[in-house]
């Protein structure tokens, strides 16, 4: 995640300082805590909640058994890494389910946070898990907010229950009853924001809960403003007593600090993340997953889900025949690719593999996920034939090819130059004794 790269490259860097040492000392390990905290600090990390977690590390950290162990940075880090994880609130928190349907989750925020879209998309989630929605448009003040409202409803299938500029406590209520109704399991409410917090806005809101008595209220907050997220979050709790946060726009150029202050300061989880303008981008927000990503150790997990996500089971189990026979062409490459887009993009996917995702910094310049929109469309302009058996392709044929896609000849050489690559790695894979053994045939696959 964007959010958490400059922090995560400080830490890398930290600890890498840290193994070059070997053995410990106290004053070295102080001296590590220090960095820590200022890199906690140029990240936004709330004052307190930096020195609080300091003062933990440290602790735990210049233990004699910490100092005499034979990989005293290894156990640092284990000890950053949990009590990252313990601010963040630990473990996933899932949403709440009312015992008897529906129910109701009430989106609060300030205005531009990108609630109305974050309605959405978690109307979008919870379809996809079987639910039956309804989005409530509440929002009588933004102008276009109930329309956009209804465009995202439309495009993802979603009743949007509206009343125009009524009041919205009398909306909701009949929001429920329309429910109600027609059997539909959950209502999420879209609540009116303002640039600022102000009285009149507080008590609608207050108005609206005392209302349905919500089982969410979710305060929507823009990873973007950094410090500032702590004080709105703590002005909406005072007020609401809201249930949990979601963190928008963390695809952004930010750096991360409201994720590990928020917690501390009003003691309500993270419950998502949005991680993209499309409706798709909406994750769960997982603590200790979070802490490895941010420590570099990537997110195996989450990629995994991701990928079950994107992937059908029938499909992953045709495209392991193909690479164990070798017999994959570039049809199953534009699959590849429709698969990676699904997933995020090749940088979302490389951010969550361990050894990489704490040097996304210094790879994201190499990395084109461009690239693989024109490699597609370049075997788009392609006959089934030359898909299915590339070897076929001359020069001539080359030339049409390019024109087809709009790119020049040297694109298609290299896109052809990839696959063939691609192939004699799965050849070398499939029998590394042929090729003087798994290291030998390692070292052969990195100068690839």
């Amino acid at each position: 995640m964007a959010f958490f790269s400059n922090l995560s490259e400080r830490l890398n860097h930290i600890f890498s300082k840290m193994t070059k040492h070997g053995k410990l000392t106290s004053l070295e390990i102080k001296e590590a805590m220090r960095e820590i905290r200022v890199a906690l600090l140029e990240a936004d990390v709330n004052y307190v909640v930096a020195k609080d977690f300091i003062n933990k590390v440290s602790e735990l950290a210049v233990g004699e058994e910490i100092l005499k162990s034979l990989t005293p940075t290894q156990q640092v880090i284990k000890i950053v890494r949990d009590e990252l994880t313990k601010l963040m609130g630990g473990e996933n928190q899932k949403l709440e389910v009312s015992p008897k349907p529906p129910t109701i989750i009430m989106m609060c925020g300030l205005q531009g946070s990108g609630k109305t879209t974050l309605c959405g998309k978690l109307a979008l989630k919870l379809k996809k898990e079987g639910k039956k929605p309804l989005l409530v448009a509440c929002d009588i003040y933004r102008p276009a907010a109930i329309d956009q409202l209804k465009v995202l409803g439309k495009s993802i299938q979603i009743d949007v229950f509206e009343r125009g500029t009524n009041n919205p406590v009398k909306t909701v209520k009949e929001a429920v009853d329309y429910a109600n109704k027609f059997q539909l399991d959950t209502v999420i409410i879209d609540t009116a924001g303002r640039l600022q917090i102000d009285e009149k806005l507080m008590d609608e809101l207050k108005d609206i809960k005392k209302a349905i008595n919500p089982t969410e209220i979710l305060l929507v907050i823009d990873a973007m403003i950094g410090q500032e997220a702590v004080a709105v979050s703590k002005a909406f709790n005072d007020a609401l007593d809201v249930s949990g946060v979601v963190l928008t726009k963390t695809d952004g150029d930010t750096r991360g600090g409201a994720a590990l202050s928020i917690r501390s300061v009003i003691g309500k989880p993270i419950k998502f993340v949005g991680t993209g303008e499309k409706l798709t981008d909406l994750e769960p927000f997982y603590p200790d997953r979070m802490a490895s990503r941010i420590l570099g150790m990537g997110d195996v997990l989450s990629l995994i889900d991701k990928a079950q996500e994107a992937v059908d089971e029938k499909t992953a189990k045709e495209m392991e025949r193909k690479f164990r026979e070798n017999s994959f062409d570039l049809n199953d490459y534009i699959e590849q690719v429709n698969s990676l887009k699904k997933m995020g993009g090749l940088k979302s996917v490389l951010s969550m593999m361990p050894g990489v995702s704490g040097k996304m910094k210094q790879i994201e310049n190499m990395i084109d996920d461009k690239m693989l929109e024109k490699n597609k469309a370049i075997i788009q302009s392609m006959t089934a034939k030359e898909r299915q058996n590339p070897d076929i392709i001359n020069g001539s044929r080359r030339q049409r090819i390019a024109k087809g896609a709009g790119v020049q000849v040297s694109d298609v050489n290299n896109l052809l130059k990839q696959f063939s690559q691609s192939k004699e790695m799965m050849r070398m894979m499939k029998n590394p004794k042929a090729y003087g053994g798994k290291m030998a045939m390692i070292k052969k696959l990195m100068g690839q």
